[in-house]
């Protein structure tokens, strides 16, 4: 299958941008991260990530013999074990440069991995990955977020409730375990990952409507949107449309 991507990342209204992407159609793969811990930490953290994914996925390809820094689980696949121990190691890096003035960073993540007729999905707390499909936009990842557990549990949340931005799961700390998952692919399929500047100000039915363009124009329309309806946070997306 042919991919057409595009990948997008601004400061918005923020001073500095905690936010990292990548986007590497060679290898299928695409990750957005969402960095905290102040000025300088989210940058590094973010970084950390997107690059220590990266770095794996590239050197497993260029390399099938080389060896993982973990123990594969025999009950996944070769691409969704990679893609675990991808996430996994730049939990680990970011975990280790959590000293001195970098104490308390740490990141979200979401990882797409293209893979013949399958996508594989990584993710750690509340970046986002969206699918449209027949004109239905899903959410195939669940917020690792108090907001999300209150909710799951049957309990309303109020729009100005307090802690909407604590995330329960981030790399870099003890609780940074991903959750990974296989999903098929359908021509016509269009991803969209994103950090949660874009995904907590546009509604889906939104997201929907503009992800139906080619992949760069929907990009720019998304962050613009998020922007327009008052993001403010950094704002990040990549757009992958299946084809």
């Amino acid at each position: 299958m042919k991919l057409d991507a595009f990948a997008l990342t601004i400061t918005g209204r923020r001073n500095n941008n905690e936010d990292a992407i990548s986007a590497r159609p060679d290898l299928g793969l695409y990750v957005v991260a969402d960095g905290m811990g102040g000025y300088e930490g989210g940058e590094v953290a973010s970084a950390i990530a997107v690059d220590s994914i990266t770095e794996l996925v590239r050197r497993t390809a260029g390399d099938a013999d080389c060896t993982w820094p973990y123990a594969i689980d025999p009950q996944r696949s070769p691409t969704e074990n990679e893609l675990l121990v991808a996430t996994r190691l730049a939990n680990d890096r970011i975990a280790a440069r959590r000293v001195g003035e970098l104490r308390d960073m740490g990141s979200t993540v979401v990882a797409l991995r293209i893979a013949g007729d399958r996508a594989i999905v990584a993710h750690v707390g509340d970046s986002r990955l969206y699918r449209l499909r027949a004109g239905v936009v899903a959410q195939l990842t669940i917020d690792h977020s108090l907001v999300a557990q209150l909710e799951a549990s049957g309990m309303p949340v109020a729009a100005d409730f307090q802690w909407r931005h604590v995330v329960t799961r981030a790399l870099g700390t003890q609780l940074g375990e991903p959750d990974v998952q296989c999903v098929p692919l359908a021509a016509g399929d269009v991803f969209l990952l994103c950090t949660d500047g874009l995904s907590e100000v546009l509604a889906p039915d939104a997201i929907a409507t503009l992800l139906a363009q080619p992949a760069e124009a929907a990009c720019r329309a998304l962050v613009d949107a998020a922007y327009a309806a008052g993001s403010r946070d950094n704002i990040s997306a990549i757009v992958v449309r299946v084809i």
